[in-house]
C-alpha cells in the first residue's frame, strides 16, 4: 500500500494538467487573499464572514470546481492499470484493497499538500491558519477524491470516467446546493447524503463527510474484490 500510494502521488506532481491545477490553486488562494479586504469594503459581512474573508476564494474554487480537477488528475487511477493490463501484475505482489487504498492515499496526501501549501499562502495576508475552515475543506477533498475512485472502479473504460468525470464536476455543486437550499420535500432529505450540507454548518457535523468518503471506498473495494482484472 505504501509503495503505490508513493508512486500515485509522485506521478500527480509530474503531469502538465497537475502544474496548472496547482498553479490556479496558488494564485486562486493568493489574489483572493490579497485583495480580501477591498471586497469587505464593497459588501456587507457579518463578524465570522469578515474574519474568514480571506479563503473565500480558495473555498469557492474547491466547492464549484474541486470535483472537476480531481477527476481531470484521477479519474482513470484504477480503470487505467485494468485497461493497460498492469493490474493482473499489481494483484499478484499485493491485494487489491492495498491497491485501492495505496492510491487513494497517494491522491489524498497530494490534494492535502496543495491545500496545505494554499492555507500559508492566505495566512500571510490573514495573519492566521483558520484549522476549523482548513479541516472542512479536507473533508471535501476526501469525499471528492473517493467518489473519483468509485467512477474509476466502476467503469472499466478511462474515456468514460473522464467524461463522467467532468459532468459530475460540473452538476454535482449545482445540484448539491439546489438540495441543501430547496423547499421540496420530495428530494430535501436528501441533503444528508451531501457534503455540502455538513459545510455550511458552523459545527463539527462536517466529520461526517470523512463518513461518508469511507462509504465510497466500501462500495469501491467490495465492486474491485468481485471484478476480474
Amino acid at each position: 500500500m505504501y509503495v503505490m500510494g508513493k508512486r500515485e502521488f509522485l506521478n500527480l506532481f509530474k503531469g502538465v494538467k497537475s502544474l496548472i491545477v496547482i498553479t490556479i490553486l496558488l494564485l486562486t488562494s493568493y489574489y483572493s487573499a490579497k485583495f480580501a479586504n477591498i471586497l469587505m469594503s464593497g459588501i456587507e459581512l457579518s463578524a465570522k464572514e469578515a474574519e474568514n474573508i480571506h479563503t473565500v476564494g480558495l473555498l469557492g474554487l474547491l466547492l464549484l470546481l474541486g470535483q472537476l480537477f480531481i477527476a481531470s488528475l484521477s479519474h482513470d487511477t484504477i480503470n487505467r492499470e485494468t485497461h493497460e493490463r498492469t493490474m493482473r501484475f499489481l494483484v499478484t505482489r499485493t491485494s487489491r484493497t492495498s491497491i485501492l487504498l495505496g492510491k487513494f492515499f497517494g491522491i489524498w496526501l497530494f490534494w492535502v499538500s496543495c491545500i496545505t501549501i494554499s492555507f500559508l499562502l492566505i495566512s500571510i495576508f490573514a495573519q492566521k491558519i483558520d484549522l476549523f475552515i482548513f479541516s472542512q475543506t479536507i473533508s471535501l477533498v476526501t469525499c471528492q477524491i473517493a467518489f473519483t475512485i468509485l467512477l474509476s472502479v466502476l467503469l472499466p473504460k478511462p474515456g468514460f470516467t473522464m467524461f463522467l468525470g467532468v459532468v459530475a464536476g460540473l452538476i454535482f455543486p449545482i445540484l448539491g446546493f439546489w438540495i441543501v437550499f430547496t423547499s421540496n420535500v420530495w428530494v430535501k432529505w436528501t441533503k444528508f447524503m451531501t457534503p455540502y450540507y455538513y459545510l455550511q454548518r458552523e459545527d463539527f457535523t462536517f466529520l461526517v463527510i470523512f463518513l461518508l468518503a469511507g462509504i465510497l471506498l466500501l462500495i469501491a473495494n467490495f465492486i474491485f474484490n468481485r471484478r476480474e482484472c
